[in-house]
């Protein structure tokens, strides 16, 4: 990119990517975000043109927020957590009915410092991808990304986010809850 960016240059090249690769597949895309905050709306939003690709972006960062835009069931949380590929299943298939879009991606976690547990340490998030009219199983794993703080697990997480945008790519890797 020729312009300067207040974001990481390799968080907007790969946001360029995603929008160049889905304008040619003419596919529209949603968010849903927790932990990354919006940074994944943010990186796509650089790119200009980019509305031709991103219908919206909910930022769910509250359980309430999820429960109430994205209609992700309070049980669910409570049974599984918010980080859980269960929660971030539904946040990407709320995502995909409030919008327009033909497919989404969910992205919650916890980026520390503190909020980590022995089952689900600083680092965990969770990811879904839904597609618009697809008989696919729900699509959703769960990874670990390690950093020096904060900010370099939620650039991992934006950047995985944006991955999983990418439509030759093959989406997560697991459903475990």
């Amino acid at each position: 990119m020729t312009q300067s960016s207040l974001l990481p240059t390799e968080l907007t090249e790969l946001a360029q990517k995603v929008i160049d690769a889905n304008r040619e597949a003419g596919r529209t895309i949603a968010l849903a975000e927790s932990c990354t905050g919006g940074l994944v709306a943010a990186a796509l939003t650089e790119i200009a043109g980019s509305s031709s690709v991103l219908d919206r972006s909910y930022v769910t960062y509250s359980n309430e927020a999820k429960i109430e835009a994205l209609d992700v069931a309070s049980d669910l949380i409570e049974t599984f957590g918010a980080v859980s590929v269960a929660c971030a299943w539904a946040m990407a298939q709320g995502a995909l009915t409030h919008s327009n879009a033909d497919v989404s991606v969910a992205v919650s976690g916890i980026a520390g410092p503190g909020g980590g547990s022995e089952l689900k340490p600083v680092g965990t998030v969770v990811f879904a991808r839904a597609i618009r009219d697809s008989d696919a199983e729900p699509d959703g794993e769960m990874r670990h990304f390690d950093g020096p703080g904060r900010s370099e697990i939620r650039l991992q997480a934006a950047m995985w986010a944006l991955e999983l945008l990418l439509p030759d790519h093959p989406g997560p890797t697991s459903a475990e809850p």
